[in-house]
C-alpha cells in the first residue's frame, strides 16, 4: 500500500494525512473485495525496515493501525476473518507495541467465527526474517530442510499462494513481501497512489488472474 506520503504532498497535506487516507482506503477496498468474491486479501501494514522512519509518523501508523483492528463490527458485518502476521510478539527481535498485540489478539479472537473473506494484516513483517524464522524452526525439528519443510514453519503456513500481487505509486519493484509465497506470481503495476487505488484498479488486477 504505497505512495500514502506522496499522496500527501501532492496535495499540500502532511504525510500523516496520506497515511490516516490510507487506512480508510483499505476499509473501502476490503467492502469491495468482498462483493468480489475475493477469497484472500493480504495487505503490507507496516514493515520491519518502516521503524527507522521519523517517530511522529511511525506514532500515527501505529494509532491507525490500532484503529484497524478495532473495526470489528464492520468485519462481522461483512463476515470477515482478521488475521495478522508479523515477527512472532515473544521474539527478542520483534517490535510491536503492546497496545496494538492487545488490539490484534481482539480482533482475531472476536472476527474468528466469521467464514467470509480473509483479511491477513502484515505487521512488523519483513519477507527475509519470516524466511530466516522457518529455516531456523525447520532446522530445529531434525528432519531434512527442504521446500516443504519451510513452507510448514511459515507465520502464516496455511495462507495460499499469492495469485496478484499489487503495487502501487508508480513503484516497478518488488518489495521485502511474501517473497516465498509469490513465486510465480502475477503483478499489477499502477501509477496511482495507494489512496487513490479504487474498485476499477482492483478490478484490473484480478482480470490478470480470472
Amino acid at each position: 500500500m504505497d505512495g500514502n506520503g506522496r499522496w500527501a504532498k501532492s496535495r499540500s497535506l502532511p504525510r500523516i494525512d496520506g497515511h490516516t487516507e490510507g487506512e480508510e482506503n483499505l476499509a473501502r477496498l476490503v467492502r469491495v473485495a468482498v462483493r468480489r468474491n475475493v477469497g484472500w486479501l493480504t495487505v503490507f501494514g507496516f514493515s520491519t525496515e518502516n521503524w527507522v522512519r521519523p517517530r511522529a509518523e511511525v506514532r500515527h501508523i501505529l494509532g491507525l493501525h490500532k484503529k484497524l483492528f478495532g473495526r470489528v463490527a464492520e468485519l462481522n458485518e461483512l463476515n470477515v476473518r482478521i488475521q495478522w502476521m508479523g515477527r512472532p510478539f515473544d521474539s527478542p527481535e520483534a517490535r510491536t507495541p503492546k497496545y496494538v498485540q492487545r488490539a490484534i489478539r481482539k480482533a482475531i479472537k472476536d472476527t474468528a467465527k466469521n467464514t467470509g473473506m480473509v483479511l491477513t494484516v502484515a505487521f512488523d513483517y519483513g519477507s527475509h526474517a519470516e524466511m530466516v524464522h522457518a529455516a531456523r524452526q525447520a532446522a530445529a525439528t531434525g528432519e531434512p530442510v527442504d521446500v516443504d519443510a519451510i513452507s510448514r514453519q511459515m507465520y502464516l503456513p496455511h495462507l495460499p499462494p499469492v495469485d496478484v500481487l499489487v503495487r502501487t505509486s508508480g513503484e516497478v519493484r518488488i518489495s521485502n513481501f511474501m517473497l516465498w509465497q509469490s513465486a510465480g506470481t502475477e503483478v499489477y503495476f499502477t501509477e496511482k497512489a495507494w489512496p487513490d487505488f479504487d474498485a476499477a484498479e482492483l478490478d484490473a488486477a484480478l482480470a490478470l488472474v480470472r
